[in-house]
């Protein structure tokens, strides 16, 4: 089979905690031929000294350092720009994959002419202890399905750009990864999900995201400055996606005991 190249994008800020357990499972991958892009945002801790070290045993790893603070937007689009694979997949400083993530999202799209794929993942707390159970994703999503509700996580999203090109982010503090799942949705019909968790979502109890209330802010720019919805649609659609917000991480979701 040809070898195509993936490329992974990885924005990188006061990582140094989590940093090196991300750089080892993509180490750990079975599809080798891939190039990890990680662009530092001006980090105060240990994280490029880490990052340099894996560099220095092995030259997949690249990075780039912003001049100034960016934020993970213009962070990852710089490693868009930069990027040089034929697919393209993001990977957080602290999130991990499966061993098998790239080359089963590779085959998944080789294998059945699709453009983007997403996978399910699990979901554990900061220490990796299971903390909610597994998000498992549809069989796919539309355009106007993923302005209701965003199934498609940053660390499982695969992107074919030798057939839709490269796109970018929106210059937004949060959700600029879901404005940019929308802009591709407009160019193809579907995203399609692969229901076996392919990675591991840390979730920190810091993080906005794990806030609802927080996003909403950012959630209304993405319908109105981003996607120039109107007042009325928007409003509709940001009441769907609270409910469905609420569902993905309060109902049913509690792990049970064996």
């Amino acid at each position: 089979m040809e070898k195509h190249l993936i490329s992974i994008i990885t924005p990188v800020h006061n990582s140094a905690q989590y940093i090196e357990a991300t750089l080892d499972t993509v180490l750990q991958q079975t599809y080798t031929h891939w190039e990890m892009i990680l662009i530092d945002d001006c980090s105060e801790d240990t994280s490029v000294a880490i990052v340099e070290k894996f560099m220095q045993s092995d030259a997949r790893f690249k990075l780039i350092r912003n001049l100034e603070k960016s934020g993970p937007g213009i962070t990852r689009n710089k490693g868009i720009t930069a990027a040089k694979g034929q697919f393209i997949t993001f990977l957080d400083s602290d999130d991990l994959w499966f061993p098998n993530f790239l080359e089963t999202s590779l085959n998944t799209c080789l294998n059945n002419n699709y453009e983007f794929v997403f996978a399910s993942y699990e979901r554990k707390d900061e220490d990796l202890n299971p903390l909610i159970k597994d998000f498992i994703v549809p069989e796919k999503v539309t355009y106007n399905d993923v302005l209701k509700s965003c199934p498609i996580s940053c660390l499982t999203a695969f992107i074919d750009i030798r057939r839709i090109g490269k796109h970018y982010m929106p210059e937004l503090k949060k959700r600029q990864d879901w404005g940019l799942w929308l802009a591709i949705l407009k160019k193809i019909d579907f995203a399609y999900g692969i229901p076996e968790p392919m990675a591991i979502y840390r979730m920190r109890k810091n993080s906005v995201s794990r806030s609802k209330l927080k996003l909403i802010p950012y959630v209304w720019k993405v319908y109105r400055d981003v996607e120039k919805l109107s007042l009325i649609r928007s409003f509709y659609l940001l009441n769907l996606w609270s409910l469905n917000g609420f569902k993905k991480y309060y109902v049913k979701t509690r792990i049970t005991k064996k």
